[in-house]
């Protein structure tokens, strides 16, 4: 049997309440930790159909699910453990701009760079660790 909770707010026994528009509004819609190394493979996600490598340090995050429009907030991160340190990863979002390919509502294209150089593709770099997310409104 499908329902539906109507709720204005939650509350905790012991650590207070919180508007529901909170929850809804700021949660992700979307996330997914992969390794970005060889054959690319999702490690975990919530509304993610895969993620295609697209050349060294060039990835294309696909979700399950559309959002409203291609206006959402996203941020990526990753790097690579070596020798017990961990080495993070710059990583910027390739825009139309840039040569480029604009979000969509089902898609973005994202870029990893190495050293903050983002004026050729010397420096992108796979890394085994990364992490998406997006934040905003699901269709």
């Amino acid at each position: 049997m499908a329902g539906k909770i109507i709720a204005d707010q939650i509350e905790h026994s012991t650590a207070g309440s919180i508007a529901t528009n909170y929850v809804v509004n700021g949660s992700a819609k979307a996330w997914v930790n992969f390794n970005g190394t060889g054959t690319v493979a999702v490690r975990d996600s919530l509304n993610t159909s895969s993620i295609s490598d697209s050349g060294t340090g060039t990835y294309s995050y696909n979700g399950s699910s559309s959002f409203s429009n291609a206006n959402y907030c996203f941020s990526f991160g990753g790097g690579i453990h070596s020798d017990d340190r961990f080495f993070h990863a710059q990583t910027i979002h390739v825009d139309e701009s840039g040569g480029g390919t604009a979000p969509t509502t089902t898609s973005t294209r994202i870029n990893n760079f190495m050293n903050g150089n983002t004026s050729n593709n010397a420096n992108y770099a796979d890394h085994p660790y990364f992490s998406y997310k997006i934040h905003g409104d699901l269709a």
